[in-house]
């Protein structure tokens, strides 16, 4: 069983005032973030998206140093791990109007993991990817945040339950590609254009999907961030999902469209999964 440490507003305890907006209403917001060697990967920019996410939702941004010694205290001697930081409005009374001064909820949650094996490639694991039922609802405020509000995936998660497939793609309302249920989409066409849904009506803009199209431009490699059909995915020559705790994960098979693990842009993904699970020597 995974081995979990736990601080709520830098308390060593899991308990929570039954009244927390973040439990009633999914009012506030989530990082989720790699450990390796007891430090965290890419945390200065889940911290960015953290308070940008906090200034959208009109919450106090959390002060980094207060983040950065308490995910320290809960990092020390942890060799690999999953770091999340929830970040709610905190208790209030009942009814949805935000209380004029919120007294935020800060937790975090550290859960050990098996370290990965230093012979493992990235091709090893390449994932078999279905098309879910449930769609994305369209909302441009909410577009790019990592709220709390997870039911559109929650939903898409249990429409299996076997291992017939290791992540399922998701739709918005109109039918466009947007992400996976826990990841972001990117495909490469014809002509080695490196092309992921655009992230402005729903969805969530990733650390990692962030630092593929950086890594991806600096390389010279051509980028588009567009609207995005099944149709596309059928005539990409690759494909290949990103997530923070994963880093990069190529698509094997999209239902029964086969791609070539071959023709993917191996040396740029090395590089970019390689920084993606580095841990921070300075943070």
């Amino acid at each position: 069983m995974p081995r979990h440490r736990c601080l709520v507003n830098g308390e060593a305890r899991a308990d929570l005032d039954v009244s927390d907006r973040g439990l009633a209403y999914g009012d506030g917001l989530f990082e989720t973030i790699a450990i390796r060697a007891g430090r965290p990967c890419c945390w200065l920019a889940h911290l960015d998206r953290l308070a940008r996410g906090a200034v959208r939702l009109g919450l106090p941004v959390p002060s980094p140093a207060r983040l950065k010694q308490e995910a320290t205290r809960l990092g020390d001697g942890v060799e690999c791990g999953i770091l999340k930081i929830i970040l709610t409005r905190g208790p209030a009374a009942r009814g949805y109007r935000p209380p004029p001064e919120p007294k935020p909820t800060r937790i975090l949650m550290l859960t050990e993991q098996s370290p990965p094996s230093i012979e493992a490639r990235i091709s090893d694991r390449a994932a078999r990817v279905r098309v879910c039922q449930t769609r994305l609802g369209i909302n441009s405020q909410l577009a790019g945040l990592k709220h709390l509000n997870r039911l559109e995936q929650v939903l898409a998660r249990s429409e299996w339950a076997d291992a017939s497939a290791d992540e399922g793609l998701m739709l918005d309302a109109e039918g466009r590609l947007v992400c996976g249920t826990m990841s972001n989409l990117f495909l490469i066409d014809e002509d080695g254009v490196l092309q992921t849904p655009l992230i402005d009506r729903c969805g969530v803009a990733g650390t990692a999907r962030a630092r593929v199209l950086d890594d991806a431009r600096a390389a010279g490699l051509e980028v588009r961030e567009r609207r995005l059909a099944l149709t596309d995915v059928v005539r990409a020559r690759g494909a290949f999902l990103t997530n923070a705790v994963i880093g990069i994960w190529p698509i094997r098979t999209v239902e029964e469209h086969a791609f070539e693990l071959s023709r993917l842009p191996w040396t740029l993904l090395e590089r970019v999964h390689a920084r993606l699970l580095q841990p921070e020597l300075e943070w």
